[in-house]
């Protein structure tokens, strides 16, 4: 019985048939390819780009160098180290990630209980030098303060699942 079944199916060409009629039902539908470099898709405000370090509203920076953020780190990518400040809070003086070895997982922006690293929604950041991808206080902090209105609406919108 299947000798049979194969054998109409190869002499009325039903596959044939139905892969034509597949390709005309596609056919005259809008495309769906993004022009990339001028048109962008759309993100996840859960997305995980490229890291950034936020601040208050005031300007001071938001890292109280409670070292969570290296602590959790499972790819050991992040170095910190802090001083105590003249009013007795504790602030860092130097915060690296080497990019290089991060691994995207958020662990640290999970950890940080201040919302001080995050990972922003950029996600074009390619460089030609490895050395580019060290990214130390200062590139975190511009990183932030670039980013800071998507990175406070995409907090905002992922507030209920936190």
């Amino acid at each position: 019985m299947a000798f049979l079944d194969r054998g109409a199916r190869s002499l009325l060409l039903s596959e044939l048939v139905s892969g034509l009629a597949l390709t005309f039902r596609h056919m005259f539908r809008p495309a769906v390819t993004l022009n990339y470099p001028y048109e962008k898709g759309p993100i996840s405000p859960r997305f995980r780009g490229e890291h950034a370090l936020r601040r208050y509203a005031s300007g001071e920076e938001r890292c109280i160098a409670c070292k969570l953020c290296e602590a959790v780190c499972p790819a050991l990518a992040i170095t910190i180290e802090a001083e105590p400040r003249d009013d007795g809070s504790r602030r860092t003086t130097r915060y690296d990630i080497d990019m290089t070895k991060c691994i995207y997982c958020g662990f640290c922006q999970e950890a940080c209980p201040v919302d001080a690293i995050v990972e922003g929604p950029n996600f074009e950041f390619a460089t030609e030098t490895r050395e580019e991808l060290f990214y130390n206080k200062d590139k975190l902090l511009s990183n932030g303060d670039r980013w800071e209105a998507e990175i406070a609406n995409n907090l905002a919108l992922d507030a209920p699942y936190r």
